[in-house]
C-alpha cells in the first residue's frame, strides 16, 4: 500500500468532470454518493449539535475538540440485546478499514451511550476491545457526572434519533451512523446496517481531501487492500 493513496470508488470519479455549481464542495459528491447508496442521506448543515461529554477515565470531551478531523458519530448502549452489538461490528469494520490507510488520523469515532446509569467506566473500558474497536482513534463516551439521566438520549434527539426506554430495561431505537465533516458541518447520514461499509469509506475519503482523488486504477487498488 502506497502512503499517498487516497480511495474513491469510479462513480466519484466522474465528479472531477462535472461544473462547480455547488453551494458547498461536496454537493457533487453528496448526488453521486445518494445515486450510488439508497441508505445514505445528505443533511449539509453548517454545524452539527454539540456536545460536552466525558469518557470512560472522566474525561471531557466536546465535539469541538475534532474539528480538524471527519467524525463518524453514532449512538449506541452496552446492554443492549439486539442492534447495537451488530451495528458496533459495522463501525469496527469501517474503522479496520479507514485505519489500513494514511486516513486513520484523520478520522475520529465516536460512540455515545444512551443508558450512562447501565454503562458505568468498567463497562465502557471493556466495550471496544470485546468488539474489536481501536482506541488509537475510537471513543465511548457518556453524561457528565451532574448531567439530567436522560441528557445523552436528548443529545439524540438533536440528531433526530430517538431512544425509548422500555419496560425490560431496553430501548426502542433506530440505527444512524452520522458523518461530520472538518470544520463541524454536519454532512451526512447512513441509515440502518444494509449500507455498504465501503461507501462510507470512500465518502469519508472524499470530504478529507478531493483534490487527492485522481488518478487511474484507485478502484481497482483498493479492492487489492481487503482480498
Amino acid at each position: 500500500m502506497k502512503a499517498n493513496l487516497f480511495l474513491l470508488t469510479p462513480f466519484l470519479l466522474l465528479a472531477l468532470a462535472l461544473p462547480v455549481l455547488a453551494h458547498h464542495p461536496d454537493a457533487d459528491l453528496d448526488k453521486l454518493m445518494g445515486n450510488e447508496e439508497k441508505f445514505f442521506q445528505v443533511i449539509d448543515e453548517p454545524t452539527a449539535p454539540p456536545f460536552e461529554l466525558v469518557d470512560a477515565d472522566g474525561k471531557v470531551v466536546r465535539l469541538s475538540n475534532f474539528s480538524e478531523k471527519i467524525v463518524v458519530l453514532y449512538f449506541i448502549f452496552a446492554s443492549c440485546t439486539d442492534i447495537c452489538p451488530v451495528h458496533t461490528e459495522v463501525i469496527a469494520d469501517i474503522q479496520k478499514k479507514i485505519n489500513a490507510t494514511p486516513m486513520k488520523d484523520r478520522v475520529q469515532f465516536l460512540a455515545v451511550t444512551t443508558d450512562p446509569a447501565k454503562d458505568t467506566p468498567e463497562v465502557m473500558k471493556a466495550y471496544g476491545p470485546a468488539h474489536g474497536l481501536d482506541s488509537r482513534n475510537w471513543l465511548f463516551l457518556t453524561a457528565r457526572p451532574d448531567a439530567p439521566k436522560d441528557a445523552t438520549r436528548k443529545l439524540a434527539e438533536g440528531y433526530r434519533l430517538r431512544f425509548e426506554p422500555t419496560e425490560d430495561g431496553q430501548q426502542m431505537h433506530g440505527i444512524v451512523t452520522h458523518v461530520i465533516a472538518q470544520g463541524g458541518r454536519f454532512a451526512a447520514k447512513f441509515h440502518g446496517l444494509r449500507f455498504d461499509p465501503e461507501n462510507m469509506v470512500f465518502y469519508i475519503n472524499a470530504l478529507a481531501d478531493p483534490s487527492k482523488a485522481t488518478g487511474p486504477g484507485l478502484w481497482d487498488r483498493f479492492k487489492s487492500m481487503f482480498q
